[in-house]
């Protein structure tokens, strides 16, 4: 027990470590977009004493590495900054966001796991046949598209050619439960797809890791269906890189939205991030960044403490 505490406790360190570089990619890489931010808010005419006022005002005419410390002593403080573009709390800005891109990814994500799950033991339970063919090529094409394309089609289909849903996902506090599905169905089901074939493969390729085991063997000499001895036996063996891949996948849900969200016009983080890198909105970019990155290095924590915790060979060491 106690090797297991020194390795969560050596993970949880080493993501305060990542985030901590990160925190300084997105400061300084964040410098290097072009535009002037002044300019950007005053507009192109200004004059040059007007924008020196507004740097000086704002800042901006301080060294890079003093920002960057005042800018890291407020973030662990809980301030977020403000926004350079409507000078409100960066934190009220991104709240109600922050809030749409985890509901999105949550729909989402209780959507394809269960999906997933399910097509990786049919698979692997009708080996080369037919049905697994199927799926491995759906799979395989759902990989190979981006997910902007995928975006699009599904507009084409579901929106334009049959009208079942609206083409923008537009959601606001007002809307109704069901209302608000009817909104998001067409990224949600673009996540879907797209993290379930990556699910749906790993799952199939994890099982079938273990079907040569001894265990393995000795369960289907007791006479159990195949279907009982993937679903039980082999799959409560795999778990450790099943779920590891399951938490990736549901990391990429949450990061990797942005894409998605422009696409359907999705007021979440993701196109508040766009939006502010368009109006040079310094502050709110590295804080989309910012939770961008802590969730990714968050959710891969969680993946490896389940991988640690679930190997024996860890949890019982010579």
């Amino acid at each position: 027990m106690k090797s297991i505490s020194l390795l969560v406790a050596q993970r949880v360190f080493l993501g305060l470590l990542i985030l901590f570089a990160i925190s300084i990619l997105i400061f300084f890489g964040t410098q290097l977009l072009p535009g002037d931010v002044a300019h950007a808010i005053l507009g192109q005419q200004a004059t040059p004493e007007s924008v020196a006022a507004l740097n000086e005002q704002l800042h901006l005419n301080r060294p890079p590495m003093e920002r960057f410390l005042e800018w890291i002593d407020a973030i662990v403080q809980g301030d977020l900054g403000k926004s350079l573009a409507n000078d409100i709390s960066v934190s009220a800005l991104i709240g109600e966001r922050l809030t749409n891109t985890f509901f999105l990814a949550a729909i989402a994500g209780t959507i394809a796991v269960p999906f997933s799950l399910f097509l990786g033991i049919v698979s692997v339970v009708n080996k080369n046949s037919v049905m697994d063919k199927c799926i491995s090529w759906l799979n395989l094409t759902f990989i190979s598209f981006p997910d902007f394309f995928l975006g699009y089609v599904l507009i084409f289909i579901f929106s334009v050619k049959l009208g079942w849903v609206p083409n923008l996902a537009n959601v606001h506090p007002g809307m109704g439960l069901g209302e608000r599905f009817s909104a998001i169905a067409l990224p949600c089901l673009t996540l879907v797809f797209i993290v379930s074939a990556h699910m749906t493969r790993m799952t199939k390729v994890a099982i079938l890791n273990v079907l040569g085991s001894s265990y393995i063997e000795m369960a289907r000499l007791k006479g159990l269906s195949s279907l009982r001895v993937v679903g039980i036996h082999a799959l409560a063996n795999a778990i450790a890189p099943v779920v590891t891949v399951i938490v990736l996948n549901l990391a990429y849900l949450v990061v990797g939205v942005v894409v998605v969200e422009v696409v359907f016009v999705y007021p979440g983080v993701g196109q508040l991030m766009v939006d502010s890198v368009s109006k040079r909105d310094i502050p709110v970019v590295q804080a989309c960044a910012l939770i961008f990155g802590a969730t990714y290095i968050a959710l891969n924590l969680v993946a490896d403490i389940v991988a640690v915790t679930s190997n024996p060979r860890i949890r019982y060491p010579k």
